[in-house]
């Protein structure tokens, strides 16, 4: 062996010998103070999952069976702010569209479905065949009413509209004879409750406008006023139109062309019958007041 590996032998045992073992009960009181450690430890981590648990029991007890379950414990949760006062969103709703009927107002500015949205060919009267001139009709845009100063009465409120233009013979007319006068005939379905108003414009319009000066004919005064003409329909309007009669020249030639118009309400249907004559005639008035009575039959007949 060599002398090196002697000498590091003899430094060992010489430090060993210096470090004395315990002493038995020195042990025994180490090995008891470590079992009691390890026992606090233990006691002291029960204690502390015990009181957790009741912690939280009592939470979920305040908060009612209803009320949704928190977060995880150790969990911390971030609400986003909401202005003061919100309440919490719900999910938006799209309510149904109401069903829409044309024509009909709703606040809609719709009428019911029990008002006729258009004017068929029924809704005008036929003339007889004596009084047929053999032109037909002919359903055209254009003015339902005279001009009156300028007023546009029953122009408001309106669901539909048509018009026609018609010549007619009086009886006895021979057949080849030309036209004793037209009629520019109009039937107008207004907004519930709104016919009426329709009249009492075209009334206040008659009364507003005494004179003016006759379309087409420059320097020369017409003249409109109101007459009695009741017993039609639910109320009807009736005036007259007077202009002078005048020759190729427009000089006055003595005595007046009178054309007659009367607006008959059925319901909220308006029907108009303006006579406009024919080549400087004026209205016979027992032609004018059979047509208007087949005006108003033949409204009363569609809406029935």
């Amino acid at each position: 062996m060599s002398r090196e590996l002697t000498r590091r032998y003899r430094a060992l045992a010489a430090d060993i010998d210096e470090r004395a073992l315990p002493a038995p009960d020195q042990v025994r009181r180490r090995a008891d103070r470590r079992a009691r450690n390890r026992a606090a430890l233990g006691a002291l981590a029960a204690a502390v999952l015990v009181a957790g648990t009741a912690v939280g029991t009592q939470i979920v007890l305040a908060a009612g069976p209803d009320a949704p379950p928190g977060p995880p414990a150790g969990t911390t949760t971030i609400s986003p702010s909401a202005p003061p006062g919100s309440g919490t969103p719900s999910p938006s709703r799209t309510a149904p569209a109401p069903s829409r009927t044309p024509g009909v107002p709703t606040t809609s500015n719709q009428p019911p479905a029990s008002t006729p949205t258009s004017v068929p060919d029924r809704a005008f009267f036929v003339l007889p065949a004596v009084n047929d001139a053999g032109t037909g009709n002919q359903f055209l845009p254009g003015p339902v009413l005279p001009a009156l100063c300028g007023a546009r009465p029953g122009e408001t409120q309106i669901v539909a509209r048509r018009a026609r233009t018609l010549a007619f013979k009086l009886t006895g007319a021979s057949a080849e004879a030309v036209p004793d006068g037209s009629y520019r005939h109009s039937v107008t379905v207004y907004r519930p409750g709104r016919a009426n108003d329709a009249l009492r414009e075209l009334r206040q319009a008659v009364r507003n406008c005494p004179r003016q000066d006759a379309p087409n004919a420059p320097g020369v005064t017409a003249t409109q006023r109101l007459l009695d003409g009741a017993g039609y329909g639910e109320e009807s309007v009736l005036f007259e139109i007077r202009t002078p009669y005048r020759d190729v020249n427009g000089d006055p030639t003595g005595g007046d062309e009178v054309h007659l118009v009367r607006a008959v309400r059925v319901g909220d249907v308006v029907t108009v019958l303006w006579e406009q004559g024919w080549e400087d005639s004026s209205t016979d008035r027992t032609q004018f007041d059979a047509d208007s009575r087949r005006a108003t039959e033949a409204i009363k007949r569609w809406l029935s």
